[in-house]
């Protein structure tokens, strides 16, 4: 329950993101100088957080150099995906992005033989249809062969990152974990910026543009990454990864409260998919325990308390 708990609240934070990203855009600020202040405002407060728990920042030289690669894994995925909006539309890259989850179940079924379960696999199904339903494009956006390729490189090193965590610190709590990754993501974006490809880094100059920077740096990265860190290693890579799919869900609920955009019957189809790709990951090993003969009996039940419902409406307890 607590590393389901974590990841559904680490997938809502996370789904977050444009609210700040995408109004620092509107405000001039570059996709380096968005990265970075969004990494470096974070790691300042995760620090600030362990130094008040008294938390030691000490690591081995083994944990640091597997940290090490954490952070650049994230920090490329991050990169990646913020670059290939110049080459298409941010809708279609966000989308494209999802295939995360079908990556992360090949890996751990093709190098720690994990097995993939039948319910994995209709979730991973519908999980996706749903993601693409949620898309809405005005039907001129194209793929360009370039952006595609960066989107997967942004689901391949963030599926990579999802199962480092799971594997590659054991004993390092999630805080500890996250502050490092950040702390090298940091250093990753800061010598990005030097190439000026993303831009070269900018100040942030109002209180605005701080205020946003700040939300960035609390929600979908110091919350959403130690509580996905914590789901990680609750209950696995790839469910904790499924769960990530309430991530355009939350982006969609925003739009509709914040921005006042029009709920689509297509839209609402596209959530309800998703949220049973989640129900199903969530019960994932109660259905696997299930036999035949207790499933049919367990339908045969729901049948016949519809039936009463049916009947005596105001006999319902």
């Amino acid at each position: 329950m607590k590393g389901t708990v974590c990841g559904i609240v680490a997938a809502v934070a996370y789904g977050t993101n444009p609210l700040g990203a995408l109004s620092l855009y509107d405000m001039g600020v570059n996709t380096s100088s968005v990265l970075f202040y969004r990494y470096l405002l974070a790691v300042v407060m995760l620090a600030a957080v362990m130094i008040f728990r008294r938390e030691s920042f000490r690591i081995s030289a083994r944990h640091l150099g597997a940290l090490a690669v954490m952070g650049a894994l994230f920090a490329v995925s991050s990169l990646s995906l913020f670059e290939s909006f110049r080459y298409m539309d941010a809708g279609i890259a966000s989308t494209l992005l999802f295939v995360y989850p079908v990556m992360v179940a090949v890996i751990m079924a093709v190098f720690f033989h994990e097995k993939i379960t039948f319910v994995t696999i209709v979730a991973v199904i519908l999980a996706t249809v749903g993601i693409f339903m949620l898309y809405r494009g005005d039907g001129n956006a194209s793929l360009d062969a370039f952006g595609v390729m960066l989107v997967m490189l942004s689901s391949l090193t963030y599926a990579l990152y999802i199962i480092a965590v799971n594997k590659s610190v054991p004993g390092i709590s999630s805080m500890k974990t996250t502050f490092y990754v950040l702390l090298f993501g940091v250093a990753v974006i800061a010598i990005h910026s030097m190439s000026g490809y993303g831009g070269k880094l900018q100040m942030l100059d109002t209180l605005p543009m701080w205020g946003y920077a700040l939300m960035l740096a609390l929600l979908p990265t110091v919350l959403s990454l130690v509580l996905m860190a914590i789901s990680i290693r609750c209950i696995g890579s790839t469910p904790a990864a499924l769960l990530g799919a309430l991530e355009p869900v939350t982006a969609v609920v925003i739009g509709v409260f914040v921005f006042d955009e029009r709920v689509t019957l297509r839209l609402a189809a596209g959530m309800f998919l998703v949220l049973l790709a989640v129900i199903l990951t969530i019960s994932a090993r109660q259905i696997a325990g299930w036999r035949f003969s207790s499933a049919v009996d367990a339908v045969a039940g729901l049948i016949h308390a519809g039936g009463a419902r049916l009947r005596h409406p105001f006999r319902w307890k």
